[in-house]
């Protein structure tokens, strides 16, 4: 009986240390006087790649914030991650356990990565009087902070980034695509969904053949679609994948001939987490993006040094440090950490901040070329500048190109068509406030 005992202790330590290995270093526990900002992550699951890029450089940046400057004005940051697998009663699950974390912040931002999981918390954030930060992700309809006071789907909607999309591909044709087809490959959720209003407005107006597949969770079988595309022989695909979704459909377009120089993803189907495994089916290939890759950024530079530098970096494969999804979580800790630094400036400096005062901050940024190199963000991400009548704040991307590498940036910033789409979101929103009973109107600062 004593050998069997020693024999399940030890196993039980092998399986202790083993899981300790794969849990991400995070701080202790925020204290009362730290601004805690809560993370309903994932790090696991068919997505679980992506989600270790983007949480490592939010959480990266934090840990900089607090090493370099020792938070705040004085108010370290503190943090916890809530593991959501990508699944919305996870992440519902997540929101619930980390507001109550903190009184004070209730979580200060929620940043899910997560079309699923925001719509799931757009009402409870409001009612919790908490922002929920939809950077590049989440409801289009948002935008209006008149419906929508405490949703912010900064930098850019999908449905403004599928009309720069249409814009960018117009260029290449002699500014029309009439008479072209192209193909919307998408996937079959949420997520992939968003834009397709935009996108049929697109084709009426500029007279182009729209033919929509999409392509269910976790996209990882697409013979039937891809048959179908070499059956269409379309101009172009659009591609809205996510996770093993984006190298599979590389490989496939490469098996039925289609060029991938005619394929512009998302920009979450964008990284090198979707170039790099699918080789040189993946050379051509083109994606949107708001941020650039590589560490010639001083800020993420200056994050590995400094960070890095003290052995409390949160990427286990630092290589991963300055890709597209690492800077991309770094661009979302700058913005929420220079909302802090709003709501500070207006509420009082050294303090906590509340959600609701949070809120004031996220709709009253101003992130200008300036304050950017001052930062050392120049080219991380554009400019934003919102307000209630506009949640999203730029509203521009950039083409990038995968040249067998690295990525290349293409093109110039491109602002989506904003006066044939923001009325579609509008339309949208004004029906979600009469079905919700909400009366819209902008909140006093």
């Amino acid at each position: 009986m004593t050998t069997v005992f020693r024999n399940v202790q030890r196993a039980a330590l092998v399986v202790s240390v083993a899981a300790a290995m794969l849990v991400p270093a995070l701080p202790a526990l925020a204290q009362t006087n730290d601004q805690f900002v809560a993370l309903p992550s994932y790090r696991v699951g068919p997505y679980g790649a992506n989600g270790q890029s983007f949480y490592g450089g939010f959480v990266d940046y934090l840990n900089y914030v607090n090493l370099k400057e020792g938070g705040v004005n004085g108010v370290k940051l503190g943090w916890e991650e809530c593991e959501t697998e990508y699944n919305n009663a996870k992440g519902v699950e997540c929101y619930e356990r980390l507001k109550a974390k903190s009184s004070a912040s209730k979580g200060t931002a929620y940043h899910t990565m997560s079309t699923g999981i925001s719509y799931a918390l757009v009402d409870k954030t409001a009612a919790d009087k908490v922002p929920l930060v939809m950077m590049g992700y989440g409801r289009t309809d948002a935008v209006d902070g008149s419906v929508f006071p405490y949703a912010f789907p900064l930098v850019t909607t999908y449905q403004m980034q599928v009309s720069a999309i249409v814009k960018f591909l117009a260029s290449k044709n002699g500014g029309s695509l009439a008479g072209k087809k192209i193909v919307y490959l998408y996937h079959d959720s949420a997520y992939g969904k968003e834009p397709i209003v935009a996108l049929e407005a697109e084709a009426k107006l500029g007279k182009f053949n729209l033919v929509e597949i999409p392509v269910a969770h976790p996209g990882n079988e697409q013979g039937a679609q891809w048959l179908k595309i070499r059956q269409e022989n379309p101009d172009y695909v659009i591609f809205w994948g996510w996770g093993v979704m984006n190298q599979t459909a590389l490989k496939a377009a490469q098996k039925v001939g289609y060029s991938r120089d005619k394929m512009i993803g998302s920009w979450w189907a964008g990284s090198e987490e979707d170039t790099v495994p699918a080789g040189e089916a993946a050379k051509g290939y083109m994606s949107a993006t708001w941020n650039v890759a590589g560490k010639n950024v001083p800020l993420i530079a200056d994050i590995e040094k400094v960070v890095y530098g003290a052995g409390k970096g949160n990427m286990q494969d630092r290589n991963k440090v300055g890709s597209v999804l690492y800077n991309r979580g770094v661009s979302a800790a700058v913005v929420t950490v220079e909302a802090i630094r709003g709501a500070q400036a207006k509420f009082g400096k050294g303090k906590v901040m509340s959600g609701d005062e949070m809120r004031w901050a996220f709709e009253n940024l101003n992130l200008t070329s300036a304050r950017l190199q001052q930062v050392g963000a120049t080219g991380l991400l554009p400019e934003i500048k919102t307000s209630c009548d506009n949640h999203e704040g730029s509203g521009k991307v950039k083409i990038q190109q995968w040249d067998g590498a690295k990525w290349v940036v293409v093109s110039d910033w491109i602002e989506g068509n904003k006066s044939l789409i923001h009325p579609l979101f509008k339309a949208t929103a004004a029906q979600y406030a009469k079905e919700k009973g909400i009366t819209p109107a902008c909140m006093k600062s």
